[in-house]
């Protein structure tokens, strides 16, 4: 039987639990979909129970020599970013890179789990705000390490994780208006349903309050941290009675939409609209007017993520923290004090 490096008697007894010979348990815990689900639950939950972790495989005597990256999509210019830092780290290691694009923002489909468990990785790296129970536990029962990078949620306590400052990046960028003169400012945030868009709008709402300046409930706009949607709510906020004079959009992508929207409305930025985004992407200092923005260190998160669950792959009992990295203004021409 390939699972040699568990206990017998804790596989004999899980196989005498469930209902099913040796074998079965050996083509679950090596990934193979040839299971049916119910069964495969079944056998998943009682390894859960028993504790079973793969000895073996957490000596890296099955490791396929490479880092898993998972997506929810590709995006050409934020993900490369990401991508830069896990390469750096792998290449130093000796290691290759896997892309995998699967699920939506808040987990992968559940297909992916059998893939990476046949895959065997040396460690998994998820840009996701979180990752199932299930999947968590299916993870750490063959020894493959697993980072979430950038949670856009508010992962569990022991789900380790790499992000950055989302609060502090959104107070820098507000006050940044707010030193120049402005005191009619909007936001356009991420999805209403992800950690990092509130942040960033707290970190709004706190440097508005600090002033004494009013925050309009209209002034604040939740998109989707794409281009049209950035263009659609900066479009909704132009058309205002009381238009604002400057917007912080929670992405550069999104800042991209609003000086499209600004240039389709007649105004010039920034002499009539200050914009600022957030990522710092490498298109913020191509365009006109280049884009103030918050750096968020894309390829460090990358890098001390990847790092991270090799570290854990070579130390199984290591603590699994949450790292944030510091965000800071970069200052380039797209805002300017109000007309």
């Amino acid at each position: 039987m390939a699972e040699q490096d568990g206990p017998r008697v804790t596989l004999a007894a899980i196989a005498e639990a469930a209902g099913v010979s040796l074998s079965t348990i050996s083509k679950v815990l090596n990934g193979r979909s040839d299971v049916s689900p119910g069964t495969r639950a079944r056998i998943e939950r009682l390894l859960q129970e028993h504790g079973y972790v793969r000895r073996g495989a957490a000596r890296g005597e099955s490791r396929a020599e490479l880092i898993e990256l998972v997506f929810p999509e590709l995006d050409p210019i934020w993900s490369m970013e990401l991508i830069d830092g896990v390469e750096t780290v792998a290449k130093a290691h000796g290691l290759s890179v896997v892309l995998t694009v699967s699920g939506n923002r808040h987990a992968p489909d559940a297909d992916w789990i059998d893939g990476v468990l046949r895959r065997r990785p040396a460690g998994v790296v998820l840009v996701f705000s979180e990752l199932a129970a299930e999947y968590r536990e299916r993870l750490r029962s063959r020894a493959i390490p697993f980072v979430i990078v950038d949670p856009a949620g508010d992962p569990s306590p022991d789900v380790p994780s790499v992000g950055s400052a989302n609060w502090s990046g959104g107070l820098a960028a507000t006050r940044h208006l707010i030193e120049l003169g402005h005191t009619m400012i909007a936001a356009i945030t991420g999805p209403e349903d992800m950690m990092c868009s509130l942040a960033r709008l707290d970190g709004y709402r706190s440097a508005m309050n600090s002033a004494g300046l009013p925050v309009a409930a209209e002034w604040e706009r939740f998109g989707d941290f794409h281009v049209t949607g950035g263009r659609d709510r900066a479009e909704e906020l132009l058309a205002l009675p009381e238009r604002p004079t400057a917007i912080f959009a929670g992405s550069d992508l999104q800042a991209l939409g609003v000086l499209d929207a600004a240039r389709t409305a007649g105004l010039r930025v920034p002499e009539d609209l200050s914009v600022v985004g957030y990522d710092d992407i490498p298109v913020a200092r191509w365009i006109a007017p280049r884009l103030t923005t918050v750096h968020q260190p894309l390829k460090r998160m990358g890098e001390e993520a990847a790092l991270l669950a090799l570290r854990l792959a070579d130390e199984p009992a290591a603590a699994t923290p949450r790292m944030d990295l510091a965000t800071h203004l970069v200052v380039r021409e797209s805002t300017a004090p109000p007309a």
